[in-house]
Formats: structure tokens, sequence, C-alpha cells
């Protein structure tokens, strides 16, 4: 069986942003929205909606260079957890809209990544995919996850994963 780059790509992102929004409901029933939206972990770091802002910066952009295509633009405007949730679902409609054929040949896709500075990286699909493009969105997710858990938000590992639903198997009585 042969896994293709769309299988290894979009329902990752896709799954993890929808945990994402989640977490801030969860988040808005328990503290107050204002001082999440300013928390971080560390002074030099960025706050809560940086994070989600780069999740899915990184996945819709990850998405687009391995289909060739260019991604949407969605300035880093969002101030609330209903903005959010919305860049969130945004980004989820994009991803899921490219067909697993747009992607058929995206392992071997050259992918050319220019930082400001003029420096960077030449990948091929599969390199940035796996080297780049998903440590990348997971070091926002789970930054993101961090200052939620930090600020005293009861998230736990189950919703981190909460995209496999309730265990499959069940001990037997």
């Amino acid at each position: 069986m042969n896994t293709s780059i769309h299988d290894v790509s979009a329902p990752i992102f896709v799954n993890a942003l929808r945990n994402m929004s989640a977490w801030l409901d969860k988040a808005a029933s328990e503290k107050p929205e204002a001082d999440l939206l300013l928390a971080r972990l560390a002074p030099d770091m960025k706050p809560l909606p940086a994070q989600f802002q780069m999740a899915s910066d990184s996945a819709k952009n990850a998405m687009a260079r391995l289909a060739g295509i260019e991604a949407p633009a969605m300035p880093d405007v969002e101030a609330s957890f209903a903005e959010l949730k919305q860049r969130c679902a945004r980004t989820i409609a994009f991803v899921e809209g490219i067909e697993p054929a747009t992607l058929a040949s995206a392992a071997e896709r050259e992918v050319e990544l220019k930082f400001p500075n003029g420096s960077g990286y030449r990948f091929t699909g599969q390199t940035y995919l796996t080297g780049f493009a998903l440590p990348n969105f997971f070091f926002h997710v789970t930054t993101a996850y961090a200052i939620l858990r930090g600020a005293g938000v009861s998230l736990g590992k189950p919703d981190f994963l909460q995209h496999l639903g309730p265990p499959n198997i069940q001990a037997a009585k």
C-alpha cells in the first residue's frame, strides 16, 4: 500500500486545526479571553493569536507549495477567539479543497523556501513536508497548546488528540 503526500499532509493539518479550534471553546469557558490573547510562553515569544496564525500559515502554505498553487492571503489581524476559529475554518476549507490528485507528483516537486533576508532552502516535496512543514506546523500547534495549559486551561492529551475520538477498543468486562 502506498501512502500519498495528500494522506500524510491534509488530514494531519485539518485534524490539528480542528483540535486547536476546540481548545478555544474550552479556554473561553474557563478563563478571560482578553488575558489568554496576551499569553505567551516566554517574553521573546509571540502570543497565543500569533501561534494560531503561524499554524494556519504553515498548513496553507505547505499545501499550496506542494500543489504548485498560490495560498490564500490571510492577514494576521485576528484579535478574538471567534476570529481565530474563523481563521482555522478558512484554512481547513482551503486544505480540504485540494484534491488528492493535485498532489500526485508532489513528492518530487521542487519546493523553494526563501526567507526575507534572501537565504532559504530547496527541497523535494517529500523532504519539505517531512523535514520542514510538519515540524514547523506542530511547533506552533504545540506552543499554542502549551500557552493555554500554562495559563491554567484544563487541556490534556485527549484534547491534543481529540480527532481520534473515544477509544475504539474497550476493556473486557
